[in-house]
This record gives C-alpha cells, sequence and structure tokens, in this order.
C-alpha cells in the first residue's frame, strides 16, 4: 500500500471511529455530520468523500476487509458443492465483522432512522462480489439455480439477524445463522415428472 493509500485509509478509519463514538454516546439521530467531521478533525465536504451519509458510516465495512473476504472465496474449492462454499463465505464474512456487527445491531435498535434504514449487514461491495462469485461458480447454463442458493443463504443470514436480541453476544448470532443457514440448504431440484 502506498503512502497516499495508507493516509486515506488513516482518515476512512477515524472519520468512521469518531462517528461510531458518538453515535454510542449520544444516539444516531443527535449527531451531525459536522460534528463528526470535527472529531475526526476534517471537513465536512472530506467527510463525503469518504461517506455517502450518516447511515453509510455505521455499514460500510473497512476497505481492507475486501481483500480478506476475497480470499475467503477463493479458498473455497473448485469441487465444493455450491451451498457449501456458500455457508462457509458467509460465516467467515461474518465472523470478520465480530467487532462492528454488534454496535450496529445496537444502534439499530436504539435509531429509529437506522431501523428504517435498508442497508444492512451485507453491504453493497460484499454482495457484489459475492454475486460475482457465485456466477463463476454456476454450472454450465444454470445461474438461475446458483442465484436462488444465494438469495437463500442471504434469506438465512438476515433471519439470524433479525432473531438475534441487541444483548445477546455475537457468539449467539454465529450460532443462529449457522443453524440458518443449515436449516435453508437447499435439497436440489424435483425430479421430472413423467409428461413435463
Amino acid at each position: 500500500m502506498s503512502l497516499r493509500e495508507r493516509k486515506k485509509l488513516a482518515a476512512w478509519r477515524a472519520i468512521q471511529s469518531a462517528a461510531l463514538r458518538l453515535f454510542e454516546e449520544r444516539g444516531f439521530e443527535a449527531v451531525s455530520v459536522e460534528e463528526i467531521a470535527a472529531a475526526a478533525d476534517v471537513s465536512r465536504s472530506t467527510f463525503f468523500n469518504y461517506f455517502a451519509s450518516k447511515e453509510a458510516v455505521v455499514f460500510d465495512q473497512d476497505p481492507e476487509q475486501r481483500e480478506q473476504w476475497r480470499a475467503i472465496m477463493a479458498a473455497r474449492p473448485d469441487e465444493e458443492p455450491l451451498w457449501d462454499s456458500l455457508t462457509a463465505i458467509l460465516v467467515g464474512f461474518n465472523e470478520l465483522l465480530s467487532d462492528r456487527v454488534p454496535l450496529q445491531r445496537r444502534l439499530k435498535d436504539r435509531s429509529p432512522a437506522l431501523a428504517q434504514s435498508s442497508w444492512d449487514v451485507v453491504g453493497e461491495q460484499f454482495l457484489a462480489d459475492v454475486r460475482e462469485w457465485t456466477a463463476s461458480r454456476a454450472s454450465e447454463g444454470d445461474t438461475m439455480t446458483a442465484t436462488l442458493k444465494l438469495n437463500l443463504a442471504f434469506a438465512a443470514q438476515s433471519t439470524a439477524y433479525e432473531t438475534w436480541g441487541a444483548d445477546e453476544p455475537f457468539e449467539d448470532y454465529l450460532r443462529r445463522l449457522k443453524y440458518c443457514l443449515h436449516a435453508a440448504a437447499p435439497m436440489g431440484p424435483p425430479e421430472p415428472t413423467s409428461g413435463s
């Protein structure tokens, strides 16, 4: 990483750290972008160079984590069943966020604005990367089944997150996630019926 890239990453982390600290202390709605910028010792325009909104500060993943989750994807063997790979990827991805997900959950529980937000634990970049990875693993001509499995996996993750209590430890969320992924495991397409 070049010096310029390291400085950009340090600024991103400083802004996020300041914002999360203020949100924990005073609540999401009570903190302005200007206050976050002041606490991070940057300008308002610099804040928006790194984050699209206050919500993004809560949910955007650390830029260095992208390489980590891509490594998790790359480590899955080619011959591994797709569902098993997706399960390992989602569990591994969530383990990367063990320090952030509980805070995100607390903030969502305390904030009407965040509770109504469409942002979730996955994040746009991870979603795009895992969709691309899944498409690359789809059997030739059968992207529909691969996409269905991915959507089922995300539904299992959403269910685990939604049923996880804000006062429960992160390990309980991981247990719920593993259970939901196991329970949602597809049985495969039905056998064709006669005449079809």
